[in-house]
């Protein structure tokens, strides 16, 4: 989700699913110990509980970066890897540490010392063609060895070579049954299923075998599923889309007045009202309008004012 789940996103989504937890995008230890903190770990106090997700492989800079998340209010500290990018293996972190349990183990234990807020692995299933199930399950305990109690599963392979970063969200196949046996097998561990859920149907589904569903792409582009996984899962009264919208009008207002720019906070809005009458005209005066001089909040009502007229002519 690089340059996808920022403070605008995360606070949006949050309005959408009060009890979700939220990821932030993936940040390098190196990254957070050296770079823009401000902008690296910027977080609106409405989005809490989110969790901090690192890459990096060095257990030393992963244990620092660990605690100034944790310092910098962050509820948990996820190790990512699971990411397949060329950019990550050049760096040796994401996905091509699932050939390297040992280093993991240390950096999380490391992780774990420096800082008083859980530390979590985001993880596939394995590298290439490999898959073979105890090459997995001994990561995943030389891991939990260190500490680690809650794995985050992207249930399929990562492949290093021969695939793009959005071919290997798609092309290699879905085995859930393997998080459902390490859930079996192991159930002391906490284990969320991640990969191709796109319904509030299927995300279900997969708390019939862990202990939670996490969405990505499905709830970026469709995000109105969040909010009702949110009410099946957890109560309360389905709002309408323009309702959740402008519940998050102070949030804009408020960074508008600081000096963000329209467009940076409504390109996380776009999809809303996917698969609706009168979506496409909701992205189109927002795509043609954040981007001027002066863009406020009342160009996101006239956009709802036209959605709703289409959804109005149809009734």
């Amino acid at each position: 989700m690089m340059d996808w789940t920022d403070p605008h996103c995360r606070a949006f989504h949050r309005v959408l699913a009060p009890h979700a937890r939220l990821y932030t995008e993936m940040v390098h230890a190196n990254a957070v110990i050296h770079g823009d903190r401000a902008k690296l770990l910027a977080m609106d106090a409405s989005e809490h509980p989110v969790a901090l997700q690192l890459g990096g492989s060095e257990p030393a800079l992963l244990a620092q970066a660990a605690r100034i998340g944790a310092d910098a209010g962050f509820d948990e500290v996820n190790l990512n890897c699971g990411c397949p990018s060329d950019r990550v293996q050049a760096g040796r972190f994401g996905a091509c540490l699932m050939r390297e349990p040992a280093l993991v183990a240390e950096g999380v234990a490391a992780m774990i010392d420096a800082c008083d807020v859980p530390v979590t692995v985001k993880c596939r299933l394995g590298v290439d063609d490999d898959h073979d199930w105890d090459r997995f399950v001994h990561f995943i305990d030389s891991v939990a060895a260190a500490g680690c109690r809650m794995f985050v599963i992207h249930a399929r392979n990562a492949w290093l070579q021969g695939l793009s970063p959005k071919e290997n969200r798609e092309v290699p196949p879905l085995r859930y049954d393997w998080a459902y046996r390490l859930k079996q097998e192991r159930p002391q561990l906490l284990v969320v299923v991640n990969g191709g859920i796109a319904s509030l149907e299927e995300a279900t589904q997969h708390l019939d075998h862990a202990d939670g569903a996490m969405l990505g792409r499905a709830a970026y582009h469709d995000p109105y599923l969040l909010h009702r996984l949110d009410v099946a899962w957890f109560g309360g009264a389905l709002r309408s889309r323009a309702e959740l919208l402008r519940a998050y009008r102070p949030y804009v207002d408020a960074q508008l007045a600081e000096g963000a720019l329209l467009k940076h906070i409504t390109r996380h809005i776009l999809g809303l009202f996917a698969g609706e009458r009168g979506g496409r005209a909701f992205r189109q005066v927002l795509s043609e309008g954040a981007h001027k001089p002066g863009a406020d909040w009342s160009l996101v009502e006239r956009a709802l004012a036209l959605t709703e007229s289409f959804a109005a002519a149809e009734a």
